[in-house]
């Protein structure tokens, strides 16, 4: 089982898609594909590979090939127009055990301004995001530094080979309810509550025959004053 975790990858810089990679990760491996077109009309090209290993700390790791003179033109030309620069990837699952079906219908997919990939000198961070069940629901991508600032790049020393940071994040739980300590404010409610009631059964269980003769008394006395308006004796 491929276990769903944020870990952080490896990026293999400067190598070809499928030249010299590692054995271990050779079994499952997924297209990371990029556009950057003038007309802004989605033309996907492979920019590298996504190989995934699976075991007791599962990785993944990233091999991209550099962009060539005509690319790194054509990328910086797309940001002097303020167009987008898009990632793309298959949306399939990441468990180890369903490879079989892990090609499914359609990509996610994700950009940022073609001028903020060129200011970063291509540094991005690459977020694979999956669901409960391993199957890969969304990427995002944000570049180091994110803002456009019309700073100068040469194409030559700054364009040619990308820095990415790539990660898996799974569903995060939400924090459950308190029901325990829920039940423990209520209980100690319940008790106050009891305790209130017992000391004030306790309270006329002791002084009933001092409120009984209170209440005979304030009978007795009220009885014993005359009516008002009662007949006056005549002289």
């Amino acid at each position: 089982m491929f276990v769903l975790c944020s870990n952080f990858a490896r990026a293999n810089i400067g190598r070809r898609l499928g030249d010299g990679l590692d054995t271990d990760f050779s079994g499952f491996s997924l297209p990371l594909e990029h556009s950057f077109e003038l007309d802004d009309v989605s033309q996907f090209l492979v920019r590298g590979a996504l190989i995934l290993k699976a075991g007791k700390e599962p990785s993944v790791a990233l091999s991209q090939s550099p962009l060539s003179e005509e690319d790194r033109t054509k990328l910086k030309g797309v940001a002097a127009v303020d167009g987008l620069y898009r990632i793309r990837v298959p949306r399939v699952s990441l468990q180890a055990d369903r490879q079989i079906e892990r090609q499914l219908e359609g990509y996610v997919t994700a950009f940022v301004r073609a001028c903020a990939m060129v200011e970063s000198h291509l540094s991005d961070v690459v977020t694979l995001h999956t669901d409960v069940s391993g199957v890969l629901i969304g990427v995002s991508i944000v570049t180091i530094p994110g803002a456009c600032r019309g700073t100068e790049v040469e194409e030559e020393v700054d364009l040619e080979a990308f820095n990415t940071t790539l990660s898996i994040v799974g569903p995060v739980n939400a924090p459950g309810p308190e029901t325990a300590l829920f039940i423990e404010r209520m209980e100690m409610e319940m008790e106050k509550r009891g305790k209130n009631t017992q000391e004030q059964k306790s309270f006329f269980a002791k002084y009933w025959y001092l409120i009984l003769g209170g209440a005979v008394f304030l009978m007795a006395t009220n009885a014993a004053q005359p009516p008002a308006g009662g007949d006056r004796e005549l002289s």
